[in-house]
């Protein structure tokens, strides 16, 4: 964040903007993509022929509500959540089934074994059957919900305490030996049965845990809104270490993980609010470099290939590739708008969406940007919410700092047609969900 103190404030995507005074944010790649950032280790590295040049829509298929949730795909078919509290499976563009929960569905499905696997805003994490779309069982949590502290990012009312109106995700749960793990609202990171959906433990950390854990040599790796990162044994959910990062007691704008974790070469990568991207020694826990992003927010997940980690920050709207070792950038591109979502490394292309609505492809040989895929939803509405120089226009959409008008701000915002999804690539094919409600499929 860079925080601006002038009369009024408006916050975006970790940024705080001043308004006018006369006015009132490693594993091995697989053929599929059944779970958040493709395998468990989560580094985002899809085995798939890569879209060089301007992709063309293969199809679209719409839902009831923003897609935040990124999809999986299994044997030609996309799962993915929708904020209209639906799960679907697609095939080609066409509805198999749907399985309606009580709560928005923000989290990424997983799928192992003919059951796809996914949390709502209900606090419920359901066991659903692959092919029908039937319920085999549903967990519940001690209850969802967001990241909640008072004077939140410098929003009126000053004493009053607010959810996080970027606090956009829930965790996506990852399976490993028949254990489905994930984290919730209440604090806890939970292991259930994946057949019975039967507790095997639960950890209890500090604050909301809406971060997806990666699992790598036995543990399980997430962090929490409590500014820790932990390592827990994935058996029996003991603490094996955690890592502190930075905090904000003012007005909370540079505290708490969201990011989720990547695994490659026995490093733990995550980016971090207070706007850093750490890399860790998975065994100890010890800092190997942390990449400082001067303010800006590290929200999505890095990717992890060939030796690079790419990763893409909020309200600086800047993508990076540093060296995975050291953490020296090797090059850096600017976007102007905030990029939550994760990139998917394929080939020597990386892909990843942006809150203006655009679905970018980088050339990470010749470091420059390859095409850009935009919904229709931002060619439509984007003019009016951009400015001259091609940066969000914030004062079109927020009236002040005051907690309902930045809400709704953001919502309009949005109305570009936002990709907070992360893309999956399969079998050439680029699927990612969109703010406009919209699945599409890319080739």
């Amino acid at each position: 964040m860079r925080h601006l103190r002038t009369a009024f404030f408006v916050v975006t995507c970790g940024a705080v903007v001043a308004l006018a005074q006369s006015r009132p944010g490693t594993g091995p790649a697989s053929p599929s993509s059944p779970m958040f950032r493709g395998d468990l280790a989560h580094t985002g590295a899809f085995d798939s022929p890569p879209i060089a040049e301007a992709p063309t829509l293969k199809w679209a298929f719409k839902t009831g509500g923003a897609i935040y949730s990124s999809p999986a795909v299994v044997d030609g078919v996309v799962y993915v959540g929708s904020a209209d509290g639906n799960l679907y499976a697609v095939s080609d563009g066409v509805e198999l089934w749907k399985f309606t929960t009580k709560g928005r569905v923000v989290s990424s499905p997983a799928v192992a074994n003919g059951t796809v696997f996914v949390e709502s805003y209900d606090s419920k994490l359901y066991a659903v059957d692959a092919q029908t779309g039937q319920q085999k069982w549903v967990f519940a949590t001690g209850g969802e919900r967001r990241f909640t502290a008072r004077h939140i990012h410098g929003l009126l009312p000053e004493g009053e305490s607010m959810p996080d109106p970027f606090d956009f995700y829930l965790s996506s749960p990852a399976v490993a030996n028949n254990v489905v793990y994930f984290g919730s609202g209440d604090g806890f990171v939970y292991a259930v049965d994946a057949g019975s959906g039967a507790l095997a433990w639960k950890f209890k950390t500090g604050d909301v845990v809406h971060a997806s854990p990666a699992i790598a040599d036995g543990l399980v790796l997430v962090g929490s809104w409590d500014t820790n990162f932990y390592a827990l044994d994935a058996a029996t959910g003991a603490e094996r270490w955690h890592f502190k990062t930075g905090a904000d007691e003012n007005i909370h704008n540079q505290t708490g993980i969201q990011s989720s974790a990547a695994v490659a070469g026995g490093i733990v990568y995550f980016g971090c609010r207070d706007s850093k991207l750490y890399a860790l020694e998975l065994r100890t826990g010890k800092q190997v470099w942390a990449y400082d992003n001067k303010g800006s927010w590290v929200i999505g997940s890095p990717a992890v290939k060939d030796g690079v980690v790419y990763f893409a920050t909020s309200d600086s709207g800047l993508f990076h590739a540093v060296d995975a070792k050291t953490g020296a950038e090797r090059f850096s591109l600017t976007f102007l708008w905030p990029m939550f979502s994760s990139p998917a490394a394929v080939g020597q292309f990386v892909y990843f969406g942006s809150h203006e609505g655009k679905l970018i492809a980088i050339d990470a040989s010749s470091k420059k940007l390859a095409w850009t895929f935009q919904t229709e939803a931002s060619k439509q509405n984007g003019p009016a919410l951009t400015l001259p120089d091609g940066k969000p226009n914030y004062r079109a959409a927020m009236a002040s700092p005051f907690y309902e008008d930045v809400v709704a701000g953001i919502r309009k915002m949005f109305t570009v047609g936002a990709i907070l999804s992360s893309p999956a690539v399969v079998g050439g094919v680029i699927y990612v969900g969109s703010a406009d409600g919209t699945l599409y499929a890319l080739h």
